[in-house]
Order: structure tokens, then sequence, then C-alpha cells
């Protein structure tokens, strides 16, 4: 079973500023979408509230240290551990072979020893923000980069970029 992250960064590390994107890459949202749909996902509790809605086809696994907290569409769990161990289950019921984690950066920071692979969004913009997300190089090795210049409903370039983490020989 694999962990994957699929985080959009901009070429200064920022992923979001005051729980939000600073950017707006539609193309992103389709390849989300489609590395995503069937799949478990985990993210965080402000991640699930930004969203319009709970992801369709997916289920939505949100953690949140406030163990009262409810969400409509989805599964919610107070620690990352029980998290995992609730999208492995979805995943085998689904059969499906990938775990999606979505954010934000304090599940990303918690959940990044168990990643197998980042399925990275290279944003080609160096926003304002509040929020970090750094590639360690030595522990990845990159598999795929594709470049795109921005379409109509996108607010700049990008490139899709796949690592997989370096194993010990």
């Amino acid at each position: 079973m694999e962990i994957v992250f699929v985080v959009a960064i901009a070429e200064n590390g920022v992923i979001g500023a005051g729980n939000a994107i600073p950017w707006r890459l539609k193309s992103d949202m389709v390849r989300l979408k489609a590395l995503t749909i069937g799949k478990p996902v985990v993210m965080g509790r402000k991640t699930f509230e930004s969203l319009p809605r709970p992801l369709p086809g997916r289920t939505n696994i949100v953690i949140t240290r406030d163990a009262a907290y409810r969400a409509s569409g989805a599964v919610v769990t107070t620690s990352s551990a029980d998290a995992l161990a609730i999208a492995r289950g979805d995943a085998l019921r689904r059969s499906v072979a990938e775990i999606a984690v979505l954010g934000g950066a304090e599940i990303y920071r918690q959940l990044l020893d168990s990643a197998d692979r980042l399925e990275i969004t290279e944003v080609h913009a160096r926003p304002d923000g509040d929020t970090i997300f750094e590639i360690d190089k030595a522990q990845w090795d990159e598999m795929a980069r594709e470049r795109h210049s921005a379409g109509p409903d996108d607010s700049a370039d990008f490139s899709y970029v796949t690592y997989r983490r370096r194993r010990p020989d």
C-alpha cells in the first residue's frame, strides 16, 4: 500500500497563505481528481473545511485534535495513525493500492516518514504565504517531470513532478 502526498508548492516553498491557496490552477484540480478518485484521501480539518464539499468518489478522512468534531461526508479521527488504519481498510475494500494525503502542513509533517511517493505540482511563482513545504532532495529521487504553460484558468505556469522515496541499498 503506497502513501502518496499530493501537494502544490510554489518555487519559494509556499503551499498556503491564511488558510487558502495563493494561486489558481484549474488544471491542477483536474490532476488532483485523476490522482485521487476512488481512493481514500487523508487531510486535516482546515483543509477539509476549505473544500466546497467533501471530495466525491473518495473516502474523505479528516484528522483533527477536536474529538467532538463531526463532518458530513467524512470519517473523522483524532490521530494520524488511526487515519492511516482507516485509509488502509478503505483501500483494501476498494481494491486500490494507494492512499492520498492532501495536507495541510501539519498533516504532511505527521505523515512524511510514511510517504512513499510525492506527486508535486511545482507552481512557477513566488507568492507570499505562511505555510511552507520543503522536500529534502537527499531522501527523494525525481522520477518524472512535465512542464506546462498556464491555461486560461491558471494564474501561473507549473510542472508536475513525481518523487519516490530513496530506499537504503
